[in-house]
């Protein structure tokens, strides 16, 4: 059956170029349908190498399987080979009468969002929270590990975002002997790691090996050069050198420390701290044999084991390095994404969290009848549910917080309504709902009512008015009405104090 399962490998092949061709054509709008799209296409691509590969052993025929069966095709009765094929397959249908059988067509096919799809399960779950689908970094425990190393200043995790991948002294607080330690070799081995794992999820299609056997070379090329910040043979094998003058000041190889000026760095050189330092150093080198001579075999292997552990470190810390700057983007959006979290509550984490759980719990595929209507609607990123501005776009936050727009008013009279901040809250009383509240509650004279929300107050202020209108009109009419020599009518009262002020 070697021709069958060639023709198979060749269905097969077929199959998966059509469904690469499928998802290639799409244009997915959210990072989401990006990834998943990405993630089946490298998944068709190795498969497509393990059948290619299958394939070519059949055709090289290394056992003759596939001559003979051709042979036997050709040269014998074809319908006695076709009838002894046939029970053979009825055979192995009647001893495994329940196994599946693989419906190519539908294996690569693109699935309707009925169906589901089951990538996007493992895309849901390749990524934390914190990563966002692979948008930002997530450093939060890989901060906790950083400070607990011995020699680290206390740094906020936005400072920690800035300095992660700096090994070099003096802008690196950690001491040369410190790096040998299991904690630190540890910690610059998982971060190394995590940032492989995350260039690896954020871009599948990618010749990633390539990328990462350039950089084993660049460092095999650079520490036999003695290139590697920090990690140069000349400061590890010879003792305390003449102070080396940096950019912002002096920096002492014995206590791997940076001073300002050189005056304090002569100071320095003169203090018990520094010459234990230095004493503590020497000790160091002669007994790893770095002093410049090997003497015996013992100092040797101690020369070689203190040199590959420097190695085993220097290229963690090279590799971490080259990741960092080729994830420049994620690194500067992780940084803002911190910030903007930083000036948010709980309650609106929350909801940002939540929105974000429900956005990925939809289905993502599109039908084309859909496509075509909603072809130039954008699904806008809106998870704190921000009002639209005039382009039709969330307006940004710190309006939000200016306007108080996060603030609610409820107004009974136009039936609980609620109105998002202050000003919106003043507007609707001059608005055709709230007047159209107020008629029916009997109140016609609206511009009297506003700031006044609850129906009972509004009716009290009415019948107040009412009361004080009629109580007005009764005194109006019981005035008594006098009239001067020249025939001028006016109220009794009126008309005595222009008397006596002889007006009249």
């Amino acid at each position: 059956m070697r021709l069958e399962e060639q023709r198979f490998l060749h269905e097969d092949l077929e199959r998966l170029e059509q469904g690469i061709s499928d998802r290639a054509s799409e244009d997915p709008r959210q990072i989401r349908d990006r990834l998943t799209r990405d993630h089946q296409i490298s998944g068709f691509l190795s498969r497509i190498q393990e059948q290619s590969k299958r394939l070519i052993d059949i055709y090289k025929d290394a056992e003759g399987v596939r001559r003979k069966e051709i042979q036997t095709i050709s040269t014998g009765d074809p319908f006695e080979e076709f009838y002894k094929q046939l029970d053979e397959i009825k055979d192995f249908h009647r001893r495994y009468p329940n196994e599946p059988v693989e419906n190519l067509e539908r294996a690569y096919k693109k699935k309707a969002p009925g169906e589901g799809e089951h990538v996007a399960s493992e895309v849901d779950n390749m990524f934390t929270g914190e990563e966002a689908y692979g948008r930002f970094l997530d450093l939060t425990t890989l901060h906790e590990e950083y400070l607990n190393l011995p020699g680290v200043k206390r740094l906020t995790y936005l400072q920690y975002l800035d300095v992660f991948d700096v090994f070099a002294p003096p802008q690196c607080p950690i001491k040369t002997s410190d790096k040998i330690t299991d904690r630190y070799f540890n910690y610059i081995g998982t971060l190394a790691s995590y940032l492989e794992s995350c260039m690896r999820r954020n871009r599948p299609l990618e010749n990633l090996d390539r990328f990462f056997k350039q950089i084993d070379a660049e460092f095999e090329r650079d520490w036999d050069a003695g290139e590697i910040p920090g990690w140069r043979a000349d400061s590890q094998t010879t003792g305390p050198k003449a102070p080396e003058t940096q950019v912002e000041g002096v920096w002492c190889p014995d206590c791997e420390k940076d001073f300002k000026n050189e005056n304090v760095y002569k100071n320095h050189i003169t203090g018990k701290k520094h010459i234990r330092a230095a004493e503590a150093r020497k000790a160091r080198l002669n007994e790893s044999g770095e002093n410049g001579e090997v003497n015996g075999d013992g100092k040797g292997r101690g020369t070689n084991m203190q040199r590959l552990k420097e190695r085993a470190v220097a290229e963690r810390e090279y590799r971490a390095a080259k990741l960092a700057n080729a994830m420049q983007q994620q690194r500067s959006d992780t940084r803002v994404n911190v910030e903007r979290k930083q000036g948010m509550t709980e309650r609106e984490r929350q909801m940002e969290l939540e929105a974000l759980f429900a956005e990925s719990a939809e289905p993502t595929a599109q039908n084309g009848d859909d496509e075509s209507d909603s072809e130039g609607d954008e699904k806008i990123y809106n998870p704190l549910k921000l009002p639209l501005a005039w382009d039709g776009k969330p307006i940004p936050y710190w309006l939000y917080k200016l306007h108080g727009l996060g603030v609610e008013f409820s107004c009974e009279i136009c039936g609980n309504f609620v109105y998002m901040g202050r000003r919106a809250f003043d507007k609707h009383f001059n608005e055709a709902r709230h007047i159209y509240g107020l008629k029916c509650l009997g109140i016609t004279n609206t511009t009297l009512f506003r700031e006044i929300t609850v129906i009972e107050d509004a009716l009290k202020l009415w019948d107040k008015i009412q009361r004080d209108k009629k109580k007005e009109k009764t005194s109006t009419d019981n005035v008594v009405q006098m009239e001067d020599a020249e025939g001028n009518v006016m109220p009794e009262k009126v008309y005595f104090d222009l008397q006596k002020q002889g007006l009249l």
